[in-house]
């Protein structure tokens, strides 16, 4: 089990070391599991963002529909957003001045997309260990009830790895965590376009069906310190890390430049590690 194998323990922010977030902030995020909302990105900004990805996605057709998976190392654009300082000053007050970004996606519910994303354990799906990921959550959409915001169990991040079941055909994955909305009342992670939330890596979180008229896109970032370590070398093969500020001595990751593309069509696919 991975349980067993990998730590998916929560250690909690200190509120001491943090600089953006207030005192409350961690404590809600130690409580909670996530902490939101934050303006990072103007209307300006994110209106170019948006164009950015409609770009991209429609450069894959198809296969880029959906989402568009781990290629923080491969397009300039998508690196830019991942270092930006305004998100990485969030970052640091959760995980420490010594930050990598390991993975992203873009991930894009068009409207009435009937697919749903189960409610879920981020952490239970990879090979990483101790459990110290925050994943940012950037709205490139407006994201509310209405067009399939993600939505968050709160106080689910510290309980380890959680039972799973089964899902049908509706869910764009096999299994999810069972019977989890006894656990308490979902929380809905409504966010204006430019805005951010941060959330733990085991929290349990999921997505409905979009049953609405608009689109439902958004950015994930998947950033953690450098004492996290890849525990599977087939896995680590798809991985493409940056490092987005401070150091990493630990030598187990390697990092990647700002790349010089922004032609998503110049370039093969990564690995692709999730959705959310």
């Amino acid at each position: 089990m991975l349980s067993e194998t990998l730590d998916l323990g929560f250690r909690p922010a200190a509120p001491s070391a943090a600089n953006r977030l207030t005192a409350d902030q961690i404590a809600e995020y130690n409580r909670d599991g996530f902490v939101q909302p934050f303006d990072i990105f103007d209307a300006s900004e994110i209106d170019e963002i948006r164009a950015y990805f409609d770009r991209l996605m429609g450069d894959l057709g198809e296969a880029g529909a959906y989402g568009i998976n781990c290629y923080q190392a491969r397009m300039a654009g998508i690196w830019d957003i991942a270092t930006d300082p305004r998100i990485l000053d969030h970052v640091q007050d959760i995980i420490g001045p010594d930050i990598i970004c390991w993975a992203t996606a873009i991930l894009s519910k068009k409207p009435h997309d009937p697919k749903q994303v189960p409610w879920h354990q981020d952490a239970s799906f990879w090979s990483l260990s101790p459990a110290r990921t925050v994943t940012v959550w950037l709205a490139i959409d407006d994201a509310d009830e209405e067009n399939s915001a993600m939505r968050f169990i709160p106080g689910t991040h510290d309980k380890g790895a959680l039972e799973t079941a089964g899902t049908d055909e509706s869910a764009v994955f096999h299994k999810g965590t069972a019977n989890a909305e006894a656990m308490g009342t979902p929380f809905t992670n409504s966010l204006k376009a430019g805005q951010i939330s941060l959330h733990a890596d085991m929290l349990v979180h999921g997505s409905r069906a979009n049953t609405s008229d608009r689109r439902r896109c958004g950015l994930t970032l998947r950033y953690c310190p450098p004492e996290v370590r890849i525990t599977d070398a087939d896995w680590a093969k798809g991985v493409e890390a940056i490092l987005c500020r401070g150091s990493d001595p630990s030598g187990h990751w390697r990092h990647h430049p700002r790349p010089e593309n922004d032609d998503i069509t110049a370039t093969a696919s990564p690995h692709v590690v999730g959705n959310n």
